[in-house]
């Protein structure tokens, strides 16, 4: 009230704010009751419709605003009816996020943000401490209620309420006591209250009894700058407290003013005589001062010892009074500098002082902005809101014990962006044995690798880890869900983040691929040492007898056929893939045609020696070498239009083991690789036939024989071959088809020249026309 005495004399003082206007005031108790509010309300807006004239200052002065009042529920019943008459109603205190609704309140303004804004810097002290899962508390009326829902609207898009609960208006022992147990039982360490001070009294109380420590309190403004808590025996349970309070202010010229109160200044003023009765610990002669009780002169000094009254440098609530008075006053003042004819009201009309009404001054009261002397920037949105600035405080140890409040970062709603808060967190005492911010989480954030997946029937900040599956990684702190690694990649063992995949493909410098190099190579040196031997020796009859060209051709073919081996090592390339396999078809087919041309030479022979048959001198050397021609062309053909058709190529296959990629060969057409394995089959099949028939035709070295067994151990080596290949994995399909390249090489070379090498090396004396013929 006083502040407010100050503010109005300050600017009657003030030539260059409303001169020649001379600004008044009456003050009205609302005993914390709303009908004596409601009572004073209606006694100040009675004459509304008073006019004086402008000869003689005759008549009641027009009410044209209200400063106040400072509850939200005593505000919302007042501006119901005030709206009615549009008479400006700014209030200092009243921060309910309800009273923004213009529709409701259409001459409602307010120097203090709105909860709406207390509830943003509510969420971003708790999201820059990572606070996610919080208790809520909050009182049974308009500034509890409103508040908890814009809290909870926010909360939801950044963690979860453990608990909500709302303290009883009749303040019942019985449910503090289990509000208080239910916090005792919760998780959550971070408790926010945002009630008024009468319903925190009792819950304070409750949690002296019960000996709650351990916990961190978010105070509203409401209570945060409320003395009754800041004592020496609630330090162990409130200390640490962080709070929202009012921006704090400073009036020049103010302390001066309030020591020059005096009771008989103020005779019509009851409130004064009984301040001045409090502080001084006296009593009025005319109230009837006892002899155990000192008299008040009206003269004692108030600048005496410290008192909240004379105590201005934490100025709040009382700043924002300040702060309305000087808003209508400079509506006020921008309402009669109107010039004629370009005013705002119909016809660009302007208002007259002398029949100035208070919708006139709602006009102009939504478009005031000025700058305090404190620095402060006072204006009102499209809602009557004040511009959003917050001191946040910390509870802390004072000298004497007790608790006091230390500014310890602001909240400015004028910052661009959406951090809007300024926190010192070395000024913050916590009040936890080890002095650092508490850990208050449901579940403690699921680290990189892993994914949140939510409990069943709890809130979503309650959750466990899950790890990532094979291939995906999260390289994020609580992802909610695992990515996929690129094709070529996979993830790492931590699952955090993604590496090339091994690439697997026979290698000629791994044991295996050595191995079957040198045994590749080992087939060829035996195929040049047979060849050299029959070289050596082709003039004896073991050698000619088994047609020398033929053979000769043979070996080069199975020396062929071991090299083809060593281009299925290595990494595949477009040229490999394609030489592999046209060279496999032809050597085999090679191999096999001299084999049948052998064989079929072997069963005409014995036709020839029939009576009568001349046929072998329809088959002589160059027929044979023409057959052999032949029959390797007709796999050549085949060859030719598989790799313009649809040739091998390299192929990097991920799908037989995700984690690795398999370079390999693809077939290209499947039906051409067909033609050429079943080629080379009909060609063993025929031969292994005319083979089979001859075995038991009389002669003393049965080449016939040799060339069943040659051709049984080829077909079984094959046969085997195709469940083995399907069923080998990676790059031990390759060493599959390998093996039975070089196995069934191994059988033809064995059983067809092993015999004859033995004789020729080992028995010479077998090797002559004689031992042939007998």
């Amino acid at each position: 009230a006083q502040v407010m005495a100050f503010a109005i004399e300050e600017i009657n003082r003030d030539p260059s704010l409303l001169p020649n206007i001379t600004l008044g005031y009456h003050f009205y108790d609302n005993c914390m009751q709303l009908a004596v509010a409601f009572r004073a309300a209606m006694a100040l807006i009675s004459g509304t419709g008073s006019t004086f004239s402008d000869l003689g200052c005759t008549g009641q002065p027009p009410v044209l605003g209200i400063v106040g009042d400072p509850g939200s529920t005593h505000s919302i019943a007042i501006s119901r009816v005030l709206g009615l008459f549009r008479v400006p109603l700014v209030s200092y205190y009243a921060t309910c996020s309800c009273l923004s609704n213009k529709r409701e309140y259409p001459s409602f303004f307010r120097t203090i943000p709105s909860d709406v804004f207390q509830v943003k810097a509510m969420i971003q002290i708790l999201q820059r401490h990572h606070w996610t899962w919080v208790g809520l508390v909050v009182s049974d009326d308009e500034y509890g209620l409103y508040g908890s829902r814009a809290f909870h609207e926010e909360m939801s898009h950044f963690g979860c309420i453990a608990f909500h609960e709302i303290l009883p208006r009749d303040n019942s022992r019985v449910e503090v006591h289990r509000i208080v147990t239910t916090i005792l039982s919760s998780t959550a360490q971070v408790i926010v209250v945002f009630s008024s001070t009468p319903y925190v009294l009792p819950f304070v109380d409750e949690l002296m009894v019960q000996q709650v420590t351990e916990r961190q309190w978010i105070a509203s403004e409401a209570w945060s700058t409320t003395s009754d808590f800041q004592t020496r025996h609630l330090l162990s349970i409130l200390g640490g407290t962080l709070g929202i309070a009012v921006r704090q202010g400073e009036i020049p010229g103010l302390h001066e003013f309030l020591l020059r109160l005096r009771p008989d200044l103020r005779p019509e003023n009851n409130m004064v005589s009984v301040f001045w009765e409090e502080t001084f610990g006296c009593r009025f002669q005319h109230k009837g001062a006892g002899n155990d009780s000192q008299t008040c002169t009206g003269q004692e000094d108030l600048a005496i010892g410290n008192s909240r009254y004379n105590d201005v440098s934490y100025l709040r609530g009382a700043y924002n009074v300040y702060k309305a008075v000087y808003a209508l006053a400079h509506a006020l003042h921008n309402l009669l500098s109107c010039e004629q004819e370009k005013g705002p009201f119909v016809e660009n009309t302007c208002a007259e002082l002398h029949t100035l009404q208070p919708w006139q001054l709602l006009y102009y009261l939504e478009r005031v902005n000025f700058t305090t002397h404190y620095g402060d920037r006072v204006s009102f949105d499209e809602n009557g809101d004040a511009l959003a600035i917050y001191d946040v405080l910390n509870w802390q140890a004072a000298p004497d014990g007790t608790i006091q409040a230390v500014t310890v970062g602001t909240y400015d709603g004028a910052i661009p962006g959406t951090d809007k808060l300024t926190l010192d967190s070395n000024r913050i005492i916590w009040n936890f044995a080890s002095n650092t911010p508490p850990r208050s989480v449901c579940s403690e954030p699921c680290p990189p690798g892993t994914r949140r997946t939510t409990r069943k029937g709890e809130p979503v900040c309650c959750f466990d880890c899950l790890p990532c599956a094979d291939g995906e990684i999260s390289n994020t702190t609580d992802s909610s869900e695992c990515y996929r690694c690129p094709p070529d990649f996979w993830s790492n063992e931590a699952q955090d983040s993604c590496e090339p995949k091994p690439v697997e493909f026979l290698s000629f410098e791994e044991p295996l691929g050595v191995c079957l190099t040198l045994t590749s190579l080992l087939g060829v040196c035996v195929c040049l040492a047979v060849l050299s031997v029959f070289a050596r020796h082709r003039s004896t009859p073991v050698v000619r007898a088994n047609n020398s060209e033929l053979s000769f051709l043979l070996l080069l073919a199975l020396a062929l056929c071991f090299l083809c081996a060593v281009l299925f090592i290595g990494q595949p390339q477009q040229w490999t893939c394609q030489l592999r396999h046209v060279v496999f078809g032809l050597a085999f087919a090679l191999c096999i045609s001299c084999i049948l041309v052998k064989t079929i030479v072997v069963v005409m022979a014995f036709r020839a020696t029939l009576p009568d048959n001349n046929v072998m001198k329809w088959f002589g050397a160059a027929q044979q070498r023409s057959t052999v021609v032949v029959f390797t062309a007709v796999q050549a053909s085949i060859c030719v239009v598989w790799l313009t058709t649809a040739p091998p190529k390299p192929y990097k296959n991920t799908h037989y083991q995700n984690s690795r990629i398999i370079w390999e060969c693809t077939m290209g057409s499947v039906v051409g690789f067909g033609c050429v394995l079943g080629y080379i089959g009909l060609l063993a099949a025929v031969c292994f036939l005319l083979a089979f028939l001859a075995r038991k035709l009389p002669d003393n070295f049965n080449e016939a024989k040799f060339i069943t067994f040659s051709m049984l151990i080829f077909c079984a080596v094959w046969i085997t071959f195709v469940p083995a290949y399907v069923s080998s994995p990676g790059k031990y399909t390759v060493a599959v088809e390998i093996f039975a390249i070089l196995a069934s090489s191994f059988g033809l070379l064995v059983a067809i020249f092993v015999p004859k090498c033995y004789i020729i090396l080992l028995h010479p004396e077998k090797n002559t026309k004689k031992a042939m013929m007998r």
